[in-house]
Order: C-alpha cells, then structure tokens, then sequence
C-alpha cells in the first residue's frame, strides 16, 4: 500500500479507540501498511528488573496503528474548515 506519510508529520486519528487525536508521526512500518504516532495508542509494558529500573516498572509505550487510521493535519483541518463554513 502506498503511503505518504514520512516521519515528525503531524497527523491526526480519524478512527479508533484514540480518534481525534493529534501528534507526531514517529517511526513508518511501510511492510506492514503501519506508522507509530507520539502520544497515540498508549500500551503498558511491564519492564524487569535492570539499572535503569531498579524496581522494576510499569512504563507506557506507543503501538503502531494502521495508516487509514490516520491523516495528515493540514488537509483534515481544511475538510474540517469547508464542512463547517457550508
């Protein structure tokens, strides 16, 4: 599938259990038709015990989310301009 989106593009989630969300395009899984977006489908992830996390931890990290699932800002701010000015 052909994708547009290149990394530190804003986007916004169109659908999902985070839609109208907004950030920052960090990584592109183009194999997978995927992209990992800053802030944007949050999982906890259990960490063992090291030297950076003496305890142990909980720590949240992004998933990746399908790219229908996201649109470029610029252009949803201007479908979303010309459906509120009809």
């Amino acid at each position: 599938m052909k994708s547009t989106l290149k990394r530190n593009d804003e986007v916004v989630v169109i659908c999902g259990d985070d839609k109208g969300k907004f950030g920052k395009v960090l990584q592109v899984l183009r194999e997978k038709s995927r992209v990992v977006v800053e802030g944007v489908a949050l999982m906890a992830k259990h960490v063992k015990k090291s030297q950076q996390y003496p305890e142990g931890a909980i720590i949240k990290v992004e998933r990746s989310i399908h790219v229908s699932n996201v649109a470029l800002k610029a252009k949803y701010d201007d479908k979303r301009r010309s459906k509120i000015s009809q």
